[in-house]
């Protein structure tokens, strides 16, 4: 490569500097272990694919879920806390509404 200077590449598999070779193509792992390693996953993950009744979200859905999730506790807390302060029965009443309002979304997965 005549003009271009090649930048030092690291494995695929661990992230360690690969060592230069003279001449033909660059070699992709540090060592032989990694590139073992590496075919075992892609092996893996061609042969075995999700279970039949796995769930699969994006990373979006998922995070809605959490966050869904995240808001049932808060109410949780937050009755708890009404509860601990001596909260007079429509103020528990309305909390516990809301608890049951936020965890009927939560149930949802899309």
């Amino acid at each position: 490569m005549a003009g271009r200077e090649r930048r030092p590449a690291s494995c695929l598999w661990c992230g360690r500097p690969v060592p230069e070779v003279g001449t033909g193509r660059r070699r992709r792992y540090c060592r032989q272990s990694c590139r073992q390693r590496a075919y075992e996953q892609r092996a893996t993950a061609t042969s075995t694919g999700p279970a039949a009744d796995a769930v699969v979200l994006s990373s979006a859905e998922a995070e809605a879920v959490t966050d869904r999730a995240f808001e049932v506790r808060c109410a949780a807390e937050d009755v708890a806390t009404a509860v601990d302060e001596g909260a007079d029965p429509v103020e528990l009443r309305r909390l516990c509404a809301e608890l049951v309002e936020l965890a009927r979304a939560a149930e949802r997965l899309r």
